[in-house]
Parts: C-alpha cells; structure tokens; sequence
C-alpha cells in the first residue's frame, strides 16, 4: 500500500509523487495522450500527489485535462483524490519589475490550466532574491491563500538562508522542494534539522537523478555530456560532484546488491534511501506511463536494515558529493551547472541552452 504523510491538516500526499518535469520540452519525445491517460493508474494505485509548475511547458494543462476527465467519468469524489503541487516561477528577465497583479494572474492562468478551483501546493521560487520585490510576491501568495485560492504554501530550492526571512516575516511554510539523493546530500543536516524545527517537511526531486539512478547505466562508460536530454546533463553534472564515474559505478553496484537481497531494483533502494532521511515527506519520480508503476510502488514494499545502509554508507563515505548550500550551484548563473538553466520560461520557451562546458 502507498504511503502516505501531512504537510498540514487536511493536506495529505502520497510519499511517492509522480513528476511532470519529464513530461515538459527538452525531455524526449512524450505520447501526451497516453501520459494523460495512463495518470489514472498511478491515482488507482496510491500515487494521488502530482508535481508541475507554471515553467513546465504544457503540462499543468495536460494534468487538468486528466482531473477533468476523471471527474466527468467518476465523479468529484474521486477527482478530488487528485493533490497536485505546482509552481510559481517568475522569469528572471520580470524580477524587478512584477507587480501584485501579475503574481495573482500567474496563479489565474494555473487554476485555469489545471481545472481546480484552488491550488493545493503553491511552491515559490524567486531566481534571485537581490532582485525585485520577493517578498511582496509570497505575500500575495498569502493573500490568494486566505481568499481560498491556495491550500498551502512551500518554496522550492531554497536552503535555510533564504527560506528564514520569511518564516520570521510570518509565512507559513509548509513545505521545501529540494534536489535529494544518494548523490546529493546537501539538504541533509543544517536544512533538515532547522526544518524539523520550523515544521516544513522536504519534498525531494532528483531522487533518481533523471535516470542516472537505475540498472540502465549499472556498467556502461561514462558518456561524457552528449546528450539531447537537458535532464541528463543537470544530473551528469552531479555526478561530476559525486565523484569520478567510477565511483559512481561502485554505487550503482551498491544499490544493486542492497536491491537484490530485497528482490528489488536498485532504483527502488536509492528512492528508498531518499524517504528514510529525516523531515523528508516525499520524493517525487518522474515515471511518465503506466509500465514504470510496478518498479515505482516496489519502494513501498521496502525496508532498508543496517546491512543495506553499511552497504551504502561505504560507498557514500568516500564520496561526500556536493557540497555547500541547497542550490547554490545551480543559482550560480555562470557556472557550469547555472548554465544549462532556462530562466525565462514563461516568456521565452525556446531560451538557448549553452552546453555545460560552454
């Protein structure tokens, strides 16, 4: 059975998100129609939580067409099992000048696009907090909140430094969206302990860092950085940080041995690992269509014991991965990581990419 947490009272998710990065330009070539479809056996199956954001090209439309058709064929009851935690992004380029009325548009055209009357979860992102009025923006959100738009607010990428200010502005946070994984630990310890204390629960992404994480790479040679997929080359980099790619063979290996004592996949452990860290609430996976559902539920079914994480921890111990604040590689706009980044998505889709040694 899926498991389950609370962000607040009444909001409940499942501890296994289902991702719509994935779903998004820059990915590969997506069936819209059978991704839509195939939302219904993830909801079926325990997997009610859904991650978008108003930067994800089409797919807050394509997880309201779903919503929509599921209450026309089941009616509102089961609809209404249906959580989905979106975004709001502005583009870098609109920073300084946003006003109130934009940031409430932005939540409109959300609404609008997934066919809900309200927002469960509205995660907060502000590309760079020197710039504009961030503040004011999640004070609207606050505002939106109380009129019954929003169900609850989060943020995304942010680490203590950033998220602090508006904890003591008053803001009720109730959850972080953060990159989490077996390769990247840098929530762990200062923003998990100060979360744990400020009761914001972490929602993690990258748990298996955009495939990389799964049988398919367990003894190929390192690739290098061609790839089409944008995913692929944030994740590669990563590992970059991880250690060299043999290294990160020693871990796949790791993973595998843990996941075939427990007749699981490797992919299934390192989700595993993710959720058994402290204050975390989710991850979130980004299976595009029924056929990953098996291997996604498999994680419910685990129990890591210390023989699995000394198994772990032999390899990680060696090889601490990134290090220093959640994001702050990425918020580096000219570094190797800020470059491969698309800062204006709502206006500007087709941004140009530079490649991650460019």
């Amino acid at each position: 059975m899926a498991e389950t947490a609370t962000l607040r009272p009444g909001h409940d998710i499942s501890r296994v998100i289902k991702g719509g990065w994935q779903l998004a330009g820059d990915h590969g070539e997506v069936d819209r129609e059978s991704a839509i479809r195939d939302m219904e056996a993830f909801l079926d199956a325990g997997i009610t939580t859904f991650d978008c954001a108003d930067i994800y090209v089409g797919v807050e439309e394509m997880i309201g067409e779903f919503i929509a058709d599921v209450r026309q064929r089941r009616g509102a009851s089961v609809a209404d099992r249906i959580c989905v935690h979106t975004k709001l992004v502005p583009d870098l380029t609109l920073l300084e000048h946003i006003r109130p009325a934009d940031v409430e548009a932005i939540i409109d055209r959300s609404l609008k696009r997934l066919q809900v009357e309200r927002l469960d979860l509205v995660q907060f992102y502000w590309w760079d907090l020197k710039m504009g009025a961030p503040l004011e923006g999640l004070s609207v959100l606050k505002d939106l909140q109380a009129a019954g738009k929003i169900g609850n607010l989060g943020i995304n990428n942010w680490d203590r430094g950033q998220i602090a200010p508006f904890v003591e502005a008053g803001f009720d946070i109730a959850a972080a969206q953060v990159q989490y994984s077996v390769l990247d630990r840098r929530p762990a310890g200062s923003l998990s302990d100060w979360a744990t204390d400020q009761n914001i629960q972490l929602v993690c992404y990258g748990t298996l860092a955009g495939g990389f994480l799964t049988e398919n790479w367990l003894g190929r040679p390192d690739p290098g950085f061609l790839f089409e997929n944008r995913s692929l080359v944030k994740y590669r980099l990563i590992i970059d940080e991880f250690g060299p790619w043999d290294v990160f063979q020693e871990l796949l290996r790791a993973l595998k041995t843990v996941g075939d004592r427990h007749g699981v996949s490797l992919s299934s452990v390192a989700t595993r690992w993710v959720l058994d860290q402290p204050q975390v609430a989710a991850g979130i996976v980004g299976a595009r269509y029924a056929r990953h559902l098996p291997r996604t539920l498999e994680v419910f079914d685990l129990s890591l014991d210390e023989t699995d994480r000394a198994t772990l921890d032999a390899v990680l111990t060696q090889a601490p991965g990134p290090q220093g604040d959640v994001f702050a590689l990425e918020a580096d706009r000219t570094s190797r990581h800020g470059r491969i980044m698309k800062y204006n998505l709502n206006t500007k889709p087709v941004d140009n990419v530079l490649g991650a040694d460019g």
